[in-house]
C-alpha cells in the first residue's frame, strides 16, 4: 500500500511540474497583452500613440507610449513600415519561434515515454490477482500468505469429523512445541492428505489447524502452478518453499492438489509435460536433498485414486486423513454450528432434522440452513421455524416446486398412478428404506418424486436390499401398465429403468451377488485417460461371459418385476386410494401413507406451513412435452 501511494505522489508531482513548464514556455510572456484590431493600430500610429513594435510571423507586438502592451495581426501591409517609420516608431524584427530546449526534448522523447508507460503497465498487469508481481515475477508462487494470528478460524469451529481432528491434532501440538517430538528422536509428518467427498469440510479443517496453531499459513489452488509454459509450474513450487522455509513453522495448503499430482506416464504427454515437470519438482522439495524442516503440507482431494504413487508414500504425505459424510451426530453438531448464525424458533431440534438428511456432507448442510432462513426472510418471519427447515430440505432433496406448469387431469391422474406405485411396492418389499414423502407436484426435471429417507446411517447394502430397490423402481410403470394399459404406458419411467438395470448389472459385475457367475469382478475399467487412467483398454471377459452377465442381469430384472406386479396386484384398491389422495392434495407424508396402507380413513395433510393444502386440483404438473423428464425416485 505504501509504494502506491508512493506512486501516486510521484505522477502528481510530474504532473504539475509539466503543466509549470507549459506555462512558463507559453502563457507567462502574454498575461498583460491585449489584442488590438489592425484598423485601430493604424490609427494610433497616425495619432503617434505606438512607442515601439516587433514583427515575428506576421503577428505584431507592440508598446504603447503609456507603456500597455497589444498584439495585432499584420496582414502582409506593404505600407506598414514607412507608415511605422514616419511617425518616429521604434521597430523590431525576429525570426519565427523556435521551441524551447525543454520542448524539444519532450517532443523528441514522447514517443519512447508513452511505449515506457504501456509497457510497465502490461507488466504489472500481468501479474494477476495472485500477486506475483508481473512478467518479471512470472514464476513466482501464487500463494496467499496468511500471517500468524490472521486466520481465525480454530478446531472449535469444525464438527462431524472427530476423527478427522484426532488425526490432524498431533500436528497442532508440533507446530506449538516442536522440542518435544525431536528431542525423543520422533519426526513429524511432513505431509498429510485430506481425501473425502466435496463438501465435507477438508479446507476448513485446514485452516482451523493454521488457526489453532498460531503459524503462518500459505493456501494455493494445485491449478495455480500450472501454465502454459513449460518450467514455470516448476519454478513456483520452488519459490512457494522458500518462502515457506523462511516462516517455518508454518503451514502449505494446496488445494485440489489432484490438478497437478495426476499419475506420471499415463495417459498422453511425456516427461516434457509442464504437469509433470510442476509434479516432480513437488516431490523434490517435499523430500529431496535438502530437508524442510518445520514446513507442513496439507494437500486436500477427492481423487486420491488417481495420484502418482511417489506423491503418497512416507516422507512426503506421510498419513492421509479421511474426512468422510457425517454421521447422525455429526451432522447434528455441524448444524448447531451454522444455526448460531440465525434466530431460531422454539420447536427447531437439530437431531430432528439431521435424522432426516442421511448422505449431506457439511456443505448441503450449510445450504439446508441457509435456504430455511431465506423462506422465513420471504415470508416475513423473524424466526426461523422447523417447518422452514421441512421446506428447506423438500427443496434441496426433491428440488424446487414448479408449480406454475400446467397439464390435463389424464396426465395428472397417470402421475399420480406412477407414484403411488411406487410407495406401494416400496412398503411392501422386506429391509426397503421407509417413504417419506410423496408428491405429484413437479420439481426440477421430476414429474413427480416419491421420497424414501433410511432410519439410520447405512454403509452397506445386502442383495435383499438391493434387489427391494429394483422392485420399488419398477412399481411406477407397472401401476400405468395395470390401469392404463400397455398402449398407454408413458415414457415417464426411463430414468427407473435405467437405475433398476445399473443396480442389477452391478450386482453381477461388481458386488458377486449373482447365482450364476459367482464372487467374481467382471466390471470393466471405466477410467478416463486425462485422470492418470491407460490410453488402452483392457476387456476382462470373454465373449461367452459377457452374454452368461447379460442372462443374469435379465433373470434379476425380471425377478423382481414379476414380484412388483403381484405386488400391485395384491393391493390394487390401496393403489387406487393412494392415487385419490395425491390428485386431491398432491403431496402426502408418511403418516398418510401409513393410514392408507393399513386401510384407516386417511387423515388430511398438512403442508411445511402447518396448513391444510387445498382439496381441489390446483397447481398441474407439467406442460405437454415435459412428458420425456425422468421420473425421479429419490432413495
Amino acid at each position: 500500500m505504501n509504494s502506491k501511494i508512493l506512486q501516486v505522489f510521484l505522477w502528481v508531482g510530474v504532473s504539475i511540474w509539466l503543466a509549470m513548464t507549459v506555462n512558463n514556455l507559453f502563457f507567462a510572456n502574454k498575461l498583460d497583452i491585449r489584442p488590438l484590431s489592425y484598423s485601430q493600430f493604424l490609427r494610433e500610429i497616425n495619432d503617434g500613440a505606438i512607442q515601439e513594435v516587433t514583427i515575428q510571423d506576421q503577428t505584431v507586438l507592440g508598446v504603447r507610449t503609456d507603456g500597455s502592451r497589444f498584439e495585432t495581426y499584420d496582414p502582409g501591409d506593404p505600407g506598414l513600415v514607412s507608415d511605422l517609420l514616419k511617425h518616429g516608431v521604434t521597430i523590431r524584427a525576429e525570426p519565427p519561434a523556435e521551441p524551447g530546449v525543454i520542448m524539444q526534448l519532450l517532443a523528441a522523447w514522447l514517443p519512447f515515454i508513452v511505449l515506457a508507460g504501456v509497457w510497465i503497465w502490461l507488466l504489472r498487469r500481468g501479474g494477476g490477482a495472485g500477486g506475483s508481481g508481473g512478467l518479471f515475477n512470472f514464476g513466482k508462487s501464487r500463494a496467499r500468505q496468511h500471517a500468524e494470528g490472521d486466520v481465525k478460524v480454530t478446531l472449535r469451529d469444525v464438527a462431524g469429523v472427530d476423527e478427522a481432528k484426532e488425526e490432524v491434532g498431533e500436528l497442532v501440538d508440533f507446530l506449538r512445541s516442536p522440542q518435544k517430538f525431536t528431542n525423543l528422536g520422533g519426526r513429524i509428518p511432513r505431509g498429510v492428505l485430506m481425501v473425502g467427498p466435496p463438501g465435507t469440510g477438508k479446507t476448513l479443517l485446514a485452516r482451523a489447524i493454521a488457526g489453532e496453531a498460531k503459524v503462518p499459513f500459505f493456501s494455493i489452488s494445485g491449478s495455480d502452478f500450472v501454465e502454459m509454459f513449460v518450467g514455470v509450474g516448476a519454478s513456483r513450487v520452488r519459490d512457494l518453499f522458500e518462502q515457506a522455509k523462511k516462516s517455518a513453522p508454518c503451514i502449505i495448503f494446496i488445494d485440489e492438489i489432484d490438478a497437478v499430482g495426476r499419475k506420471r506416464g499415463a495417459g498422453l504427454g511425456g516427461g516434457h509435460d509442464e504437469r509433470e515437470q510442476t509434479l516432480n519438482q513437488l516431490l523434490v522439495e517435499m523430500d529431496g536433498f535438502t530437508g524442510n524442516e518445520g514446513v507442513i503440507v496439507i494437500a486436500a482431494t477427492n481423487r486420491s485414486d488417481v495420484l502418482d504413487p511417489a506423491l503418497l508414500r512416507p516422507g512426503r504425505f506421510d498419513r492421509q486423513v479421511v474426512v468422510g459424510l457425517p454421521d447422525l451426530a455429526g451432522r447434528a453438531a455441524i448444524l448447531e454450528v451454522h444455526m448460531r448464525k440465525v434466530p431460531l424458533a422454539a420447536d427447531v431440534d437439530a437431531k430432528t432434522i439431521a435424522r432426516g438428511t442421511p448422505g449431506f456432507s457439511g456443505a448441503d448442510l450449510a445450504n439446508l440452513v441457509n435456504e430455511a432462513a431465506l423462506f422465513a426472510a420471504r415470508s416475513d418471519e423473524s424466526e426461523v421455524s422447523m417447518a422452514l427447515f421441512e421446506k428447506a430440505k423438500d427443496k434441496i432433496m426433491m428440488g424446487a416446486e414448479r408449480r406454475s406448469l400446467v397439464m390435463s387431469e389424464a396426465e395428472r391422474k397417470l402421475t399420480a398412478y406412477h407414484e403411488a406405485g411406487h410407495v406401494i411396492v416400496g412398503r411392501s418389499v422386506p429391509e426397503h428404506d421407509p417413504v417419506h414423502k410423496v408428491s405429484i407436484i413437479p420439481r426440477g426435471r421430476a414429474l413427480g418424486v416419491t421420497l424414501f429417507l433410511p432410519e439410520r446411517d447405512r454403509y452397506s447394502m445386502s442383495k435383499r436390499q438391493l434387489e427391494s430397490q429394483i422392485s420399488s423402481l419398477f412399481g411406477g410403470r407397472l401401476a400405468e401398465e395395470m390401469i392404463f394399459g400397455v398402449e398407454q404406458v408413458t415414457t415417464g419411467a426411463s430414468n427407473d429403468i435405467e437405475r433398476a438395470t445399473e443396480i442389477a448389472r452391478n450386482m453381477v459385475t461388481r458386488f458377486g451377488l449373482s447365482d450364476g457367475l459367482g464372487p467374481l469382478a467382471y466390471a470393466e475399467d471405466e477410467g478416463e485417460v486425462f485422470l492418470g487412467r491407460s490410453v488402452t483398454q483392457h476387456r476382462h471377459v470373454s465373449p461367452e461371459t459377457a452374454l452368461t452377465i447379460d442372462k443374469e442381469v435379465r433373470i434379476i430384472i425380471d425377478r423382481n418385476y414379476q414380484r412388483a406386479q403381484h405386488i400391485l396386484e395384491e393391493h390394487l384398491d390401496k393403489l387406487h386410494v393412494m392415487a385419490e389422495a395425491l390428485l386431491r392434495f398432491e403431496t402426502i407424508a408418511r403418516d398418510q401413507i401409513d393410514d392408507i396402507m393399513a386401510g384407516r380413513p386417511m387423515r388430511e395433510p398438512e403442508d411445511a406451513f402447518g396448513v391444510v393444502p387445498p382439496k381441489s386440483g390446483g397447481a398441474a404438473l407439467v406442460s405437454a412435452g415435459a412428458a420425456v423428464a425422468t421420473d425421479g425416485i429419490t432413495t
